[in-house]
């Protein structure tokens, strides 16, 4: 495959830990998919990195990505953070534990399987359609989220 598949990922909580939700948008060529989940407890950083693990996992054969995000937590730990975490055995510059490494251990295996990923960052809410529409199935599943409490 060499065309490059646009993945967008967007995550939503109500309240900052609370029932949280997140939005995948997938679009290959012409086609378009769209997924969205929720968590009962959560954050808001971690339904952003559920996004993104979840749009790479829906992509099951190795690509060339570019990922379009709102959250500069995402963009920034995947591209410049994550190698210097690993190497001091996941702490942070400020020599603290590093928060959702679990998600960012799954979010690194990830990007290691496809061929190029090119990460992109918007500003949320700014009248990208592509991510405005991904904000939506995130506060879908941070609504569903809501109601199952």
């Amino acid at each position: 495959m060499s065309e490059w598949i646009n993945l967008f990922t967007d995550g939503s909580c109500i309240g900052n830990p609370g029932p949280g939700g997140w939005g995948v948008l997938i679009r290959i060529e012409n086609e378009t998919r769209e997924l969205f989940g929720s968590e009962a407890n959560t954050t808001n950083n971690r339904m952003e990195l559920t996004a993104v693990i979840k749009g790479l996992e829906a992509i099951l054969v190795s690509s060339k990505i570019r990922i379009t995000t709102d959250s500069q937590y995402v963009k920034d730990g995947i591209t410049k953070w994550i190698k210097n975490w690993k190497l001091k055995g996941w702490i942070t510059a400020g020599k603290q534990p590093v928060k959702n490494r679990d998600l960012w251990e799954q979010l690194d295996k990830l990007v290691e399987r496809h061929q190029d990923i090119e990460w992109i960052w918007v500003r949320g809410h700014s009248g990208n359609v592509d991510n405005e529409r991904v904000d939506q199935l995130a506060n879908k599943g941070a609504a569903q989220a809501s109601q199952k409490i």
